[in-house]
């Protein structure tokens, strides 16, 4: 009777696991960045104390707030904000959403993505949770400090990434996601320590590498970015670099040029000269990680080639690219 009693609890308790695990994937991320950008926002231009600008309040207090040294979103209560867009149904059949929140390891801290009816997306420390599914991260911290989130969505499947851990991955969403808010629960704004948010970007894509590489004839990224007015690569362009030598070393044919383009900040001689030694650092990069140098050309244009037209920071995001066109 004994043994009969412990074989059923072990069940029960491994049904459970599956049951709560639904959705769960603790993979290395996966995660490629949409090419179209929809909404960014730095912060750049705002000024401490105020909204920003480029956003809507649903509920409660945000303001522009000096935190670490860098200007982010703090929700002064707790909050609920929207992208100012011009079109209230802004999301795409395919798009990816990112931003960097703090967490401070202290009482119920939470942040929210709201797609009205499609669903809730809730980040805490180490999990994520939609409707029933819930995945965590690998690692679990107990110390205060910034999360990287991003979310891809295409067609109906909807993957939710915690720094470089894919923590959910469901295949069928039932209703497609029309737009999206953003709120927190704040613990601790009256004891001077908001939630913060930072770096929202919302674009339009995200499909595979080579994927895009068959379908347009070259990769376009605005991931590789530089300190301001040199040709130093910032560690964070070398995600997008590593993918693409990966995907040259799994396909051996693959050449590119690699182009590099500006805003229209500066000079035109400046940005044409910057382009170029931007292209570059790219290939030395690249080659760095064992491409054949022969395989790599490069070009810069400056800011003659602009896709957008440099009247808004997003606009000039647009602008400041790379791209690796496949050549015979």
């Amino acid at each position: 009777m004994n043994s009969l009693i412990s074989r059923t609890i072990v069940a029960a308790c491994l049904l459970l696991f599956v049951l709560s695990n639904t959705g769960k994937a603790q993979s290395k991320s996966d995660f490629v960045r949409g090419e179209t950008i929809i909404f960014s926002d730095s912060l750049k231009s705002e000024q401490l104390g105020e909204f920003p600008s480029k956003w809507d309040l649903v509920t409660g207090t945000v303001e522009v707030y000096d935190f670490q040294g860098k200007k982010v979103i703090a929700y002064m209560s707790k909050a609920n904000i929207q992208p100012l867009m011009t079109n209230e149904n802004y999301l795409p059949e395919t798009f990816t959403i990112e931003f960097d929140c703090y967490f401070h390891m202290q009482g119920n801290e939470a942040y929210m993505i709201h797609f009205g009816k499609a669903g809730t997306i809730t980040v805490r420390s180490y999990f994520a949770v939609f409707k029933e599914h819930k995945g965590q991260t690998k690692i679990i911290s107990k110390e205060p400090g910034w999360m990287h989130v991003a979310v891809s969505f295409n067609k109906r499947a909807l993957k939710v990434y915690m720094n470089d851990d894919r923590v959910l991955n469901i295949p069928n969403v039932e209703e497609k996601p029309l737009n999206a808010n953003f709120e927190s629960l704040s613990f601790g704004a009256g004891k001077d320590i908001p939630s913060v948010i930072a770096n929202i970007l919302i674009t339009e894509g995200g499909v595979k590498l080579y994927d895009r590489l068959m379908t347009d004839g070259k990769i376009v990224t605005n991931d590789i970015h530089f300190e301001s007015g040199k040709a130093i690569l910032k560690p964070e362009s070398m995600k997008i670099i590593e993918q693409i030598v990966a995907l040259m070393k799994e396909h051996p044919e693959l050449k590119f040029r690699i182009e590099g383009h500006t805003d229209s900040d500066g000079t035109e001689q400046d940005n044409q000269t910057l382009s170029e030694k931007r292209a570059e650092a790219v290939k030395t990069a690249m080659v760095e990680k064992g491409i054949d140098t022969a395989k790599l050309t490069t070009a810069g244009y400056g800011e003659s080639k602009s896709v957008a037209d440099n009247s808004t920071e997003e606009a000039k995001a647009k602008n400041r690219r790379v791209e690796f066109v496949k050549i015979n």
